[in-house]
């Protein structure tokens, strides 16, 4: 027997550690300036509930691996709690518990009756086989299944998991409870309660955003200078929106690097050559750093791939004139200070990635009263929530002086606290 432990490098524990904080940091801020009492930031801090399981599989040598895995939830006064389950060798609680306060507040600012969840399993999937990862999806749904359900905390795909661990998970949660369930999880097969748009939803929403952000500065979306760091689901699926609306998107990058086209890239050829893991510049000599393409010139700025990409470092060399966050945390507090100063528009990411749980809710509605609606009519419904969440939050920036992040957080942090001060939690 073996075990998968879970990941501990200093760097990647710092990290976890600096989210989690960081989030703490901003919550204390928006519950002081929304007159609560410090009650209510010992409630909201961290998870009212935080599971670990241990989850042994048999893999296909025959050798039983015994996985970790982990579910929070973070505050469930205002309704059950929902987010996703993350595949991935560098889960840890830190980031779990972070990502579940994150959820509680994409749910708070596009008011959905929804807390905040967040799963995920230490694991390596790209090295595992199909039957494998059926074992682990169902192992994962078996260890947690006291504390899940429909009604009380349903999750949805994230970092490396798809429809099919989904529809695994689902099955699993179904053969459990003796009952066919499709309303337990979210980001299912269209065949087995799925919803249309949710591949596409959290893109969807930053669009939406970008959209909303360039009004606001008076720019042409048409031909407008964009760049995107990260090419996976969300920043692939993004690109093609940008360039679909006429946008030229003069840079992307992966994790092997950036490719750069002052004249604009051609979109649809890159997304036709790149592998399932997003990468696509491998395939090009003429390429320019992650680092590099931060600082080039442009009208908006999209981080799609991970933390702490723009700090007190670089801020002060961006040049765009707005910056749409659709990766978890990828400025710092001291870089949203700055880019705030320089009076660049930061649309924050439990705003601007919120595209996605709002679609997992419309699956759920639909699961729950067995009616399902339209592409167009789930794009349609999105429309209306990101662009109200949008100006709601842009306007507390306003009414307030206070920047987009710091608004946000008042916003998605207000239902919670309100929900529970009249349970009598706080």
């Amino acid at each position: 027997m073996v075990a998968d432990k879970p990941a501990d490098s200093s760097k990647e524990s710092k990290e976890h550690l600096d989210m989690l904080k960081s989030t703490q940091t901003v919550i204390k801020k928006a519950l002081d300036k929304l007159g609560y009492p410090e009650e209510a930031y010992e409630l909201l801090r961290e998870p009212v509930r935080f599971m670990t399981v241990r989850i042994p599989v048999r893999m296909d040598d025959g050798q039983i691996k015994v996985f970790t895995g982990y579910r929070a939830q973070h505050n469930d006064a205002v309704g059950p709690t929902k987010g996703g389950v993350r595949f991935h060798p560098d889960v840890n609680e830190k980031e779990v518990s972070a990502l579940s306060i994150w959820m509680s507040l994409k749910a708070g600012i596009v008011d959905l009756p929804y807390g905040g969840g967040k799963g995920g399993i230490v694991c390596d999937p790209r090295e595992m086989s199909f039957r494998e990862l059926e074992g682990l999806s169902r192992g994962y749904v078996r260890a947690i299944s006291q504390i899940v359900g429909p009604t009380k905390d349903i999750p949805a795909p994230d970092v490396f998991t798809n429809s099919q661990i989904m529809a695994w998970m689902m099955d699993e949660y179904s053969r459990i409870d003796e009952f066919n369930n499709p309303g337990f999880i979210t980001g299912k097969p269209l065949v087995l309660g799925g919803s249309h748009g949710r591949d596409t939803a959290t893109a969807k929403g930053v669009t939406i955003c970008v959209e909303e952000a360039a009004k606001l500065r008076g720019i042409d979306l048409n031909g407008a200078r964009v760049i995107i760091q990260g090419f996976g689901n969300a920043g692939g699926f993004l690109s093609k929106f940008m360039n679909d609306a006429g946008a030229k998107v003069v840079a992307i990058s992966d994790a092997q690097g950036a490719l750069y086209d002052p004249d604009g890239l051609d979109i649809d050829y890159l997304l036709d050559r790149r592998d399932s893991f997003g990468t696509v510049t491998n395939l090009f000599e003429n390429t320019i750093s992650n680092d590099e393409m931060l600082e080039l010139d442009c009208d908006i700025l999209v981080p799609a791939a991970i933390a702490n990409q723009i700090t007190e470092e670089n801020a002060n060399r961006i040049k765009a004139n707005i910056v749409v966050e659709a990766a978890n945390g990828p400025t710092t507090l001291e870089a949203t200070k700055i880019l705030a100063e320089r009076d660049i528009l930061l649309v924050p990411d439990v705003l601007a990635s919120s595209g996605g749980v709002t679609v997992s809710y419309f699956e759920w509605v639909q699961n729950n009263q067995g009616y399902y609606w339209t592409e167009e009519e789930v794009q349609e419904k999105l429309q209306k929530v990101i662009v109200k969440s949008f100006h709601n939050v842009y306007d507390t920036s306003q009414t307030r002086n206070i920047d987009m992040r710091l608004a946000a957080y008042m916003v998605g942090v207000r239902k919670m606290a309100e929900a529970a001060r009249f349970r009598g939690w706080i």
